[in-house]
């Protein structure tokens, strides 16, 4: 539960993920994107090349890391999707979607996305 903001306590902090990267590669740089899907669109099972950090601005996702639960993420979640692993699901439910996804990238990396 969210602690109320008031004159005594004007600001809060609250670890919301703490994911561990499985690779210790040296960050140069992290690139954010905006991303909007359609009511309905399923983006397909897929895998990046590098760590993806998100949270979810508006709508609902069907997200799933494959050998884990599904979850639906709501506004205002977080999410994770490690490198090199097959993201089952990132599927907008019924309303348009927009988050922000974070990619943590090594000197001369660009982001890759592979459908699997």
């Amino acid at each position: 539960m969210d602690t109320p903001l008031t004159d005594e306590t004007p600001m809060t902090r609250e670890v919301v993920l703490d994911a561990s990267i499985a690779t210790a590669a040296p960050v140069q740089r992290v690139e954010t994107r905006r991303i909007r899907m359609r009511a309905g669109l399923a983006a397909g099972a897929h895998v990046h090349n590098g760590p993806v950090v998100g949270n979810v601005l508006a709508g609902r996702v069907l997200f799933q890391v494959e050998g884990q639960e599904s979850t639906i993420l709501s506004p205002g979640d977080v999410f994770y999707e490690p490198a090199d692993v097959v993201i089952s699901h990132f599927d907008a439910l019924d309303e348009d979607v927009t988050f922000l996804a974070y990619f943590p990238l090594t000197e001369g990396q660009s982001v890759e996305l592979h459908m699997v």
